[in-house]
């Protein structure tokens, strides 16, 4: 475990992509390996990528990790995938648009998946973050597929959050607005080169101004750039954003480690603890036979839910 750690702290490619490996398994030795690379963290600068399937997250991504290792930044790149229902792999595999940067050791890219084990995407994305950024990698790149619950939550673990749309997204657009938009930082509208671009411009520019107070206040006020990611329009003005946003970040919370922030601490460390008691009570009641007793009684009728789970749950943690 010692040599892992130490391994993972001098950029060794394959014991960060073993360790991640393990994280994304569920293998319950990683927390050790966590707990020994956490001083190591809080280095790098966190990007989190998202958007509806198709507006082509991949492909800006692609594109801003070329620009970011001609500036000579270091640059990991963690796509999470829906997961396979078969296989239990992520779907989409490492990104075929990002193979071009294999070959380049500054540039690590992994595939995520969740597994269906406690904690889920967040947790274990989370962990993946902590083991790129011990690593030594200036940015972190996070992209998800999809605009859900799961997917807002880990890019709650960015300091920047650019949210990519396309034109003709119709009702996508006012879907987003409901959980997304005050998790954006930057909103990108891919292949600007399409009919509705200048609609999609105005009806996010509209969403934007609706939280008008926030930035009379000093709040940051989202900026819109429009892009064709495919021919790199437009990708060089999304980075300038973002050190605009970092500038923005130093000024008003100071030279502080971003990431340990209280209300980000605050955040981890409850999704920490509801796993760990969930991964705790849960194992026991399946190593007894209990939860099936109470699976079977419910189904015949004998017990209602809602006990079952009181009498399950509350002498193990001793509340009455």
């Amino acid at each position: 475990m010692n040599d892992l750690v130490e391994n993972v702290v001098k950029g060794d490619i394959r014991a960060v992509a073993r360790l991640i490996r393990d994280i994304d398994d569920g293998i319950p030795g990683v927390r050790e390996a966590l707990k020994a690379l956490y001083p190591h963290t809080g280095k790098a600068y966190v990007l989190g990528i998202t958007g509806s399937p198709g507006v082509g997250k991949s492909t800006l991504v692609d594109q801003m990790v070329s620009h970011l290792r001609r500036k000579e930044k270091t640059v990991g790149v963690l796509a999470v995938d829906p997961t396979s229902p078969f296989s239990g792999g992520a779907i989409l595999g490492d990104r075929v648009r990002m193979q071009r940067h294999s070959l380049d050791e500054g540039v690590f890219i992994r595939s995520m998946a969740t597994r269906g084990h406690f904690g889920g995407l967040t947790q274990s994305t989370r962990s993946a973050i902590d083991v790129l950024d011990a690593m030594g990698k200036d940015y972190i790149i996070v992209e998800t597929v999809g605009v859900g619950q799961d997917e807002v939550d880990v890019v709650k673990s960015a300091h920047t959050t650019v949210i990519v749309v396309i034109p003709g997204m119709g009702d996508d657009i006012q879907a987003i607005k409901a959980g997304i938009l005050e998790v954006g930082d930057i909103f990108v509208i891919n292949k600007a080169d399409r009919e509705g671009s200048d609609k999609t411009l105005s009806d996010l520019r509209l969403m934007i101004d609706m939280d008008q107070k926030k930035y009379e206040d000093g709040g940051w006020k989202p900026p819109i750039v429009k892009a064709q990611a495919v021919f790199d329009k437009g990708v060089e003005e999304v980075l300038e954003e973002v050190e605009k946003h970092r500038a923005y970040l130093l000024e008003t919370q100071g030279e502080i480690d971003f990431r340990r922030s209280p209300k980000r601490v605050r955040e981890e460390l409850m999704d920490l603890v509801k796993n760990r008691v969930i991964e705790e009570v849960l194992g026991k009641l399946t190593e007894t036979g209990d939860f099936d007793a109470a699976v079977e009684a419910i189904a015949r009728g004998e017990k209602d839910p809602y006990s079952a789970c009181d009498e399950l749950v509350l002498p193990r943690l001793e509340i009455h």
